[in-house]
């Protein structure tokens, strides 16, 4: 890696690589807030956006400070180009404010109408998650809620993604029913509301073994899923399983990290795979290490959460399971290549790595 920065605001920092689990600037010299997230690609620029957490600090009371989005021309090195969701801070119901716990954004475009299309998920403070949906008519925005709180399908909807078929454009929304199963559910037309047409998959009693944060990338005729377990910011073992149809069924291949024995996803969690357009079958999986101070040892909780919900189910009376206040404003980014033993995604570590040709 090449670098002319202190790292201070307003220095230039320039990267020949990645550099999973480290912290990433951008090119003013700037911690990266891009988290669960996702990337798009158009007109020959790479654009990275995801949840800013720059002020989401043990008692900010911040989840998300809205969304930001970067640009690059090369995956490496990242400009800030500002909050293309940004906060409203003078309401405190609305699904924009940052108490309100916004996460997951993911944007398709409609190729049809030229309209970009965000989901958001809201936790909010009722109990219950539910969507709200915002279109633009570029992807830097400026965006306008068409829809919020919406249920899908009656449903208390968790982690997500967005797929569009690139040969029809019909669109597709991946998510976790809340501490049930994984639906694939049809969007209309316009992408901002369910067709009623879904399929379910995954189904698990409780967590820790629910599925979540699904991360959808086709190879060929194959379908694939990536998901995590459902342990809070806690990292787990991801799940990849594979199928020939957008609604399955889905078999189950396993862990796609099998040279981490910690099982823990190299103590990260995936939010998306980006496909790379110009270099044939070069996938890359994003995730954020939510907790980086914690050690491979202290961020295996999986233990813990299977005992509290396994004595729920049983109907014994369990203490609230004690979760530390998280500080992601320090939350880091994991990006690695994806491999293909066949049929079958294989995600290794590397300390570096660079996109062959670089």
């Amino acid at each position: 890696m090449t670098t002319a920065s202190t790292g201070a605001p307003g220095g230039t920092t320039m990267y020949d690589s990645f550099r999973p689990g480290r912290t990433w600037l951008d090119t003013n010299g700037r911690r990266i807030h891009a988290h669960g997230g996702s990337v798009l690609f158009e007109d020959g620029v790479y654009y990275w956006y995801g949840e800013n957490k720059e002020h989401s600090k043990p008692g900010s009371g911040v989840w998300t400070w809205g969304i930001r989005c970067y640009s690059s021309t090369d995956l490496y090195n990242w400009e800030d180009r500002g909050l293309i969701i940004p906060p409203i801070l003078d309401d405190p119901a609305s699904p924009l404010h940052p108490s309100q716990m916004i996460d997951r954004p993911h944007i398709i475009r409609n190729a049809r109408t030229g309209t970009y299309v965000c989901w958001l998920k809201i936790m909010g403070t009722g109990g219950e998650q539910l969507c709200t949906i915002l279109t633009a008519d570029t992807l830097l925005g400026p965006y306008e809620i068409v829809r919020t709180g919406f249920s899908p399908l009656g449903m208390s909807a968790g982690d997500f993604d967005l797929v569009v078929d690139p040969a029809d454009g019909r669109a597709y929304y991946y998510f976790e029913r809340v501490h049930s199963e994984l639906i694939c559910a049809d969007l209309t037309d316009d992408y901002t509301a369910l067709t009623g047409h879904h399929s379910t998959h995954f189904p698990h009693p409780h967590p820790p073994a629910v599925r979540e944060a699904p991360a959808y990338f086709r190879r060929g005729d194959k379908h694939y899923l990536i998901t995590s377990g459902t342990t809070w910011y806690f990292p787990n073992r991801s799940e990849v399983a594979v199928a020939d149809t957008y609604h399955g069924p889905f078999t189950v291949l396993g862990d796609p990290h099998p040279t981490d024995p910690s099982g823990t996803s190299f103590r990260s969690q995936i939010s998306s795979v980006f496909r790379h357009p110009e270099h044939e079958d070069l996938y890359i999986a994003l995730a954020d290490r939510w907790l980086p101070h914690l050690s491979e040892e202290e961020s295996n909780r999986v233990e813990a959460f299977q005992r509290h919900y396994s004595a729920r189910a049983e109907g014994r009376e369990v203490p609230p399971l004690v979760l530390p206040e998280a500080d992601t404003s320090v939350a880091d980014h994991v990006w690695l290549p994806i491999r293909f033993d066949g049929d079958i995604p294989v995600i290794e570590w590397h300390d570096e790595w660079r996109i062959a040709g670089d």
